[in-house]
């Protein structure tokens, strides 16, 4: 089959039609609606405040890396290079010839310009152990893009071909490998850190190149989430969010349950996108009913999913809903619903001008990931039976169908547990792995597809009944809660016991 050749402008027009899903008729439409953002922080909103509260180090040094575009095969294309960016902080360092431990930061769908104000527990923890900073990016995104551009590395997927996690591994363990050689240093242990998507990569770096990391901790990786290995892969990650609203405030729980309905009605009657648009804020006309439950639908997900410290945004979107009397004067059923409904969109977004469907420019991290999405990372979550959504159950050839005809080849939805493994993984991991920290929060909906129990006595889980994505690896500040200090603190005490036992071994061999 021939591959159709596309530009970054019409990429980006199809994936806003896809992911506003104004007509959702096409499979491609179903699969897109219902997969939520992987990622260390969620980019498109202000009250992700990691990003503005936080100050990047004046210590970080920028180097790029002439990196192999493809490093699994020997065609003369595949030695092509591009220039991979990689900053490093030395300033806690302890040194080469003291053997003075390695963090490595495995990026992932984001630039690190945008990640590195995020990122904590490296700069946090450095001075304890006199470690050596480093943050890696992921191959096409930020600047480190093959092909000379972003619209070339995009272009088609012969170019886009090289852009998945095994590559991606690859690149991080030549520059790991590099870097030590540099600075001579051959003993350092290498402890590598990755959020979400990378902390997925983080666990899979200890499995692949257990001679290049001594141990990796992997914070909110669903690991789990792919080839049906969950009990329950389509109640998985809506159930938490309905979880998490349920226990924050039963009426708000139930005023979401019935506003799809009404949502519905208002939109069949005369003028009743109008009357929706004028209800919601909405930044332009609605086309249909299905754009304003997308929007809905997925402010809940993002709401649950990064739900911190100090906006809580759970409960701020229910103290709107909740917050609007029913006895208001209001004599419909709709009227009452949707008018709370449209006060918890309000609250979530507080000052904004509008709140549907802004004209905005797509990230490339929503490119790049789409593209993960429909090659390898193929995420089977669905809408199950008894949460506050309309059920939406996946569809795994719709999914295939729909990434096909988009791309023009289909994903590949086993390859992540052939390549990486996952099935049986209690069985298999205790024999073979070791030195992996999951970290989870209960209260995001991914950990429904992380590691939740100890695999082994160095195959360790590390879980809080509170926490959200990836919250333990953001920043320390003093308002933190007691149980996030705690699970801090176990994570530095078993990453120091591995470090311990390597320098026990290290000496010993030396005799």
């Amino acid at each position: 089959m021939n591959c159709p050749t596309f530009s970054f402008q019409w990429l980006q027009i199809l994936i806003i039609s896809l992911l506003l899903s104004i007509s959702v008729s096409s499979s491609a439409a179903h699969f897109f609606n219902n997969i939520p953002r992987l990622s260390l922080i969620l980019e498109e909103y202000s009250h992700d405040q990691v990003l503005s509260a936080t100050s990047v180090s004046e210590d970080l040094q920028t180097f790029y890396y002439t990196q192999t575009l493809d490093h699994f095969n020997y065609n003369p294309q595949s030695y092509s290079t591009f220039q991979q960016k990689y900053v490093m902080n030395f300033k806690y360092w302890g040194g080469a010839n003291a053997s003075a431990p390695i963090f490595v930061f495995l990026g992932a769908e984001a630039s690190l310009n945008r990640t590195l104000p995020a990122i904590g527990f490296l700069d946090d923890n450095a001075p304890r152990f006199n470690a050596l900073i480093v943050f890696i990016e992921h191959r096409y995104y930020g600047e480190s893009i093959p092909f000379g551009s972003r619209e070339e590395a995009y272009k088609n997927v012969s170019t886009l071909g090289y852009f998945n996690s095994a590559q991606a591994l690859a690149d991080y363990a030549e520059i790991i490998m590099y870097i030590k050689k540099e600075l001579q240093a051959t003993h350092s242990p290498v402890i590598v850190i990755g959020g979400s998507y990378g902390g997925m990569l983080a666990s899979w770096f200890r499995l692949k190149y257990p001679h290049v990391a001594l141990g990796a901790l992997a914070s909110s990786a669903p690991i789990l989430y792919f080839d049906n290995i969950t009990l329950h892969p389509e109640g998985g990650y809506f159930a938490l969010v309905t979880k998490d609203f349920r226990d924050t405030s039963e009426t708000c729980y139930q005023t979401i349950q019935k506003s799809w309905s009404e949502i519905d009605k208002v939109a069949s009657q005369p003028n009743g996108l109008s009357i929706l648009s004028n209800k919601f804020k909405t930044c332009n006309p609605l086309s249909g009913s299905s754009e304003l439950k997308h929007f809905l639908k997925l402010m809940y997900a993002n709401a649950s999913q990064y739900n911190r410290a100090p906006l809580y945004q759970v409960s701020t979107i229910c103290s709107g809903i909740d917050g609007v009397n029913s006895s208001s004067g209001s004599t419909h059923q709709d009227d009452d619903v949707l008018s709370k409904i449209s006060a918890g969109v309000a609250a979530f977004f507080q000052n904004s001008s509008c709140y549907v469907n802004p004209t905005t420019n797509i990230s490339e991290t929503l490119i790049g990931w789409e593209w993960q999405t429909c090659s390898e990372m193929v995420i089977p979550i669905g809408i199950g039976n008894g949460t506050m959504f309309e059920a939406a159950p996946f569809n795994l050839s719709s999914y295939i169908n729909g990434c096909e005809s988009f791309y023009g080849v289909p994903p590949r939805p086993h390859w992540v547990t052939s390549y990486y493994g996952g099935h049986h993984i209690k069985l298999i991991l205790e024999r073979f792995g070791s030195n992996i920290i999951f970290s989870n929060g209960l209260r995001d909906p991914y950990s429904s597809g992380g590691v939740l129990k100890k695999i082994s006595p160095s195959i360790l889980s590390v879980t809080t009944v509170n926490g959200s994505h990836c919250l333990d690896i953001l920043p320390e500040k003093e308002t933190d809660p007691d149980w996030l200090i705690r699970q801090r603190k176990t994570e530095v005490r078993i990453i120091k016991g591995w470090i311990s036992k390597y320098y026990a071994d290290l000496k010993a061999s030396k005799h």
